[in-house]
């Protein structure tokens, strides 16, 4: 039973970056962070197609992390949880370190 639960929660954690793995659904969750929008609007801040917009949403509502609101005529989309941009912001650290250590690697071999 244990190794099934593992499986799952990898799983499970596998379809939250699966979800991760496209610039504009990173950019999406950035502008959701920011404010609640429809799909027009997003379309519109990522300067994409209001269909593109759509399928990314409908990907990130999938893997829970983004939540639709009605209002009136618009759905409304909303981040589902600040962690999100936490984690997104952690990993940019991460590659901005990286990316410091090869300059420095290539400023070693340069200098050699």
């Amino acid at each position: 039973m244990a190794g099934n639960l593992h499986e799952d929660i990898t799983h499970l954690h596998a379809e939250i970056c699966s979800a991760l793995a496209e610039t504009n659904r990173i950019l999406i969750l950035y502008a959701l962070a920011e404010s609640p929008h429809n799909v027009t609007e997003l379309a519109n801040i990522l300067a994409i197609s209001q269909p593109t917009a759509s399928r990314h949403l409908k990907i990130l509502r999938e893997r829970g992390l983004v939540y639709p609101i009605r209002q009136g005529v618009n759905i409304v989309y909303h981040l589902s949880d600040q962690r999100l941009i936490e984690a997104l912001d952690t990993l940019r650290a991460v590659l901005r370190d990286r990316i410091s250590y090869r300059a420095n690697l290539i400023e070693k071999t340069e200098a050699d």
